[in-house]
């Protein structure tokens, strides 16, 4: 009787051990279903596009990933370009391929991407942020998307949404192979690290935030790897530096500030939530700033002309004088495109307000196909 007692109880312990392995692994899946769910693009790819992933490598040596949107049922003619990321701190799964997978939609070759150090891109150390290396980016995904047999190269174009517009106009002052750019919800991320919001930093205050990044090289130097930090640095009613490990907290404070607000709604919710997305989980290093107090984005807009430039903002937005500054030194063919009771967010996602018909219409006029010579030839001998 106790052998059987003893097989009886053995038997139910390993049923038991057996039972709780199966829900422990039918919660590590469902665990893992729910990171795949959010893992995903945030919008639905349109029916009249494919999307292929895709990498290159900027003159740095570093390798970019992508994603190329292609008109489905294109003709054998090549086709228009565009080169597409942002905002800071944000994955091509996001706004940028929102914005690459419409525009496709209308007609254009369009690549979304990560910046270095960012997103799948490669890169080390990761979560760090070039002015000058994501501007090459932009290069580089020209170079890239010029090389394939289904694009005109001599009809590329560049959008840059928040804070990769800067970088999107200054890769176009230096590379002429990008005839016209758009932008949206402009951040000068040189301007907005060096001087604040609105140009707010005392020269006091921009001397303490240099003092800090100073000695937080030392910090980072002697505990062999970079800390994490805000790439703005805000001060507190009282002038002391706010230091922080995250750009959104993971909960809202009561009465947030509108504009923290509107950040967190995309970014820490579903509606723009990314595992990849700086801005959605983690913050950038805290010595970023330092490459961008030296790196001025405007300082040779002349350069653009005669290519043209389209400024998009919201009448809302609190970054709305970025584009508006940039439209008042900006020599050659410019329009300002201000969407009505739109804040800065809303460009990032909400298709039903983003211009993209203007959009469409500025990149087709702009982006015209050239005849060669050979072909005007050819039409004036029939």
């Amino acid at each position: 009787m106790k052998k059987i007692t003893l097989i009886v109880l053995t038997y139910l312990m390993i049923l038991g051990q057996t039972f709780a392995q199966t829900k422990a692994s039918e919660k590590s899946t469902k665990k893992k279903a729910e990171i795949s769910k959010i893992d995903h693009y945030t919008f639905v790819l349109s029916d009249k596009v494919t999307r292929q992933e895709v990498t290159f490598i900027n003159r740095y040596g570093i390798t970019l990933k992508g994603d190329l949107y292609t008109p489905k049922n294109s003709t054998n003619q090549k086709l228009p370009a565009l080169v597409l990321s942002g905002p800071f701190g944000a994955v091509k799964e996001q706004s940028s391929g929102l914005y690459a997978n419409e525009m496709a939609a209308r007609g254009f070759i369009s690549l979304a991407f990560d910046p270095s150090f960012t997103g799948e891109s490669g890169g080390e150390v990761r979560n760090v942020a070039s002015p000058d290396i994501f501007t090459e980016d932009f290069s580089a995904a020209v170079d890239y998307i010029g090389l394939l047999p289904t694009v005109d190269r001599n009809r590329i174009g560049a959008i840059g949404i928040c804070g990769l517009s800067g970088m999107a106009l200054t890769a176009a002052t230096s590379d002429t192979r990008i005839k016209a750019v758009a932008t949206a919800s402009m951040y000068d991320m040189s301007r907005s690290m060096s001087r604040s919001h609105q140009d707010s930093y005392t020269p006091e205050q921009r001397q303490k935030v240099i003092d800090y990044l100073s000695q937080q090289r030392w910090t980072d130097a002697a505990n062999g790897k970079s800390a994490l930090g805000l790439h703005e640095v805000p001060f507190d009613k009282n002038g002391n530096l706010v230091k922080g490990t995250r750009v959104l907290p993971e909960t809202l404070p009561k009465s947030p500030d509108p504009v923290l607000a509107a950040f967190f709604d995309y970014y820490r919710t579903p509606r723009g939530f990314h595992p990849r997305s700086i801005n959605s989980t983690t913050a950038w290093t805290a010595t970023t700033p330092m490459a961008f107090f030296n790196f001025p984005m405007a300082a040779n807009m002349e350069l653009i002309a005669p290519r043209p430039i389209m400024l998009i903002a919201g009448e809302n937005a609190h970054s709305r004088y970025y584009s508006e500054d940039v439209y008042k030194i900006a020599s050659g063919p410019k329009q300002l495109v201000i969407v009505p009771k739109a804040d800065h967010v809303d460009l990032y996602d909400r298709v039903n307000i983003i211009p993209f018909d203007k959009l469409t219409a500025f990149f087709n006029e702009n982006l015209k196909q050239v005849k060669s010579t050979e072909t005007v030839k050819a039409a004036v001998v029939r």
